[in-house]
């Protein structure tokens, strides 16, 4: 770390900028059935608010790799606020769907390059000892702002209108910028390496592809089953293959795959995927079973989530930095087990769960992926030499929407034809007693499905090492210009 640098406003720049980034992505969810009704759409044609959204940061998220090294931090980092800003205020100022939905896709072009610029540059400021906290920290806002979403955008929503969600964000927008300006140092170096255009093609086809495909099988009634939805797949899959044998034969990269050769990055990544797929899909169905076999209501449904969220914010930094002192296996085996443990609870529960229950279960839930979502990635990115951070950083940031893609579409398809299998197997009438009946076995075999999942980031953790920079920890600080 250099010494003259001064690091606590650069920390604080990018937990702003990102706190109102991140926010966003989930700020809208509990508007989209006004928006339905204010701009006379349906289902499918409001859904494109968040599948777009993810969309257009999953497209982004490897062609980071490539901006980060032709531009200096100030320079990305300012560049992609304003872009997010732009992004806000057309949605601000909509006439109509097609202008809100142009709106959302040009935030989402600022968030979807924020997050990888923002961990490169904390990975090179700060030494391989204390970067559990640090990141940590920085995981206060990761998973602070999607918790507070939906809680705030009701409030929003019901007091002033759904136009407010984005002119409320506009001036902590422009804090962002005017703070960032004043403060944020350059760190690393500008190397301006040659842009294969094949390789951006190849990517944005196979990422944007895959997590339109599953987004849309979650959506779908038919699931994995619909045509569309295998070709797509099979599509994006064969660019991915072609992109992964070209990235190998080029001499500079657009996204280097070779840093999955570090057996600590690997494994982080692994556990980081499977447990943002748990997440994301208990965040999901946890709410549907909430409404539908247990009766509550959405708001009550909401609140009940929303101490779990609170908490796994509160204590980021803390696991961040318990990782510092005692590395990733104490945090990560325990958390897994934990994990398992919950995810064999949800696989036997029924309509007679108290909402007390509910709500410390799905606490305990939280505190064990705190204990392991951060810990994982800052050891995979640890294990790493400094030249390769843009393409870890990328690539594990890219991870996160299709991983939560993933698990939304493979727990709902599972939840959909589980309970359709219980249905069709019943003779006379279908009452309400017996879809909730039905809506719980398909719970219980989605999270049969989640204990698997569980047990493969427990048996990964096993095998896992504290991760020793190759770099020894020396090159942190990079270049001042």
């Amino acid at each position: 770390m250099n010494p003259t640098m001064k690091t606590k406003p650069i920390l604080i720049t990018f937990m702003i900028g990102a706190f109102f980034a991140i926010l966003n992505e989930t700020l809208l969810n509990i508007a989209l059935t006004e928006l339905m009704a204010v701009f006379s759409i349906e289902t499918h044609t409001v859904q494109w608010m968040v599948t777009g959204f993810m969309l257009v940061m999953g497209v982004l998220m490897p062609v980071s790799a490539l901006l980060i090294q032709w531009f200096t931090t100030r320079q990305m980092f300012i560049g992609v606020m304003s872009i997010f800003l732009l992004g806000t205020t057309i949605a601000a100022c909509a006439l109509n769907f097609p202008m809100l939905l142009v709106g959302r896709m040009v935030q989402a072009v600022g968030t979807g390059l924020l997050i990888p610029v923002i961990f490169n540059a904390l990975l090179l400021i700060y030494p391989v000892e204390v970067r559990g906290k640090i990141l940590g920290t920085f995981g206060l806002v990761i998973m602070f702002a999607p918790a507070l979403g939906p809680t705030l955008s009701g409030v929003i929503v019901d007091l002033l209108g759904w136009r407010w969600l984005f002119i409320s964000v506009i001036p902590f927008a422009i804090f962002s910028i005017l703070f960032a300006l004043k403060y944020l140092q350059n760190v690393g170096e500008v190397t301006r390496p040659k842009a294969d255009i094949l390789s951006i093609v190849l990517s944005s086809i196979g990422i944007g592809g895959i997590v339109y495909a599953f987004s849309s099988a979650g959506e779908s009634g038919q699931g994995f089953t619909s045509t569309a939805v295998l070709v797509i797949i099979v599509i994006s899959l064969l660019s991915l293959i072609f992109f992964v044998r070209r990235q190998l034969r080029l001499e500079e990269p657009l996204l280097d795959v070779r840093v999955f050769t570090y057996r600590n990055y690997a494994q982080g990544v692994t556990v980081f995927v499977i447990v943002v797929m748990a997440m994301f899909a208990s965040e999901i169905i946890m709410p549907m079973y909430l409404q539908g076999p247990l009766g509550f209501s959405a708001k009550l449904a909401g609140l009940l989530l929303l101490p779990g969220a609170l908490l796994s914010g509160l204590l980021s930094p803390v696991m961040g930095t318990l990782f510092d002192r005692f590395g990733p296996r104490k945090l990560i085996i325990p958390g897994s087990t934990v994990l398992v443990a919950v995810m064999i609870f949800f696989s036997t529960i029924d309509p007679s769960l108290s909402a007390w229950t509910f709500m410390l279960v799905y606490l305990v839930l939280m505190v064990a992926i705190t204990s392991i979502m951060m810990p994982a990635e800052t050891n995979a990115l640890n294990d790493l030499p400094v030249h390769l951070y843009p393409h870890g950083t990328a690539i594990a940031t890219t991870m996160q929407p299709i991983a939560g893609a993933l698990g939304v579409s493979i727990f709902v398809s599972i939840v959909s034809q589980g309970s359709n299998r219980f249905i069709e197997s019943q003779t006379g009438p279908v009452t309400q007693q017996m879809l909730d009946e039905a809506m719980t076995i398909g719970v219980h075999h989605a999270y049969w499905f989640a204990i698997a999942l569980s047990v493969t980031a427990l048996f990964i953790a096993l095998f896992m090492k504290k991760a020793i920079s190759p770099d020894g920890g020396q090159q942190q600080g990079g270049a001042l210009h």
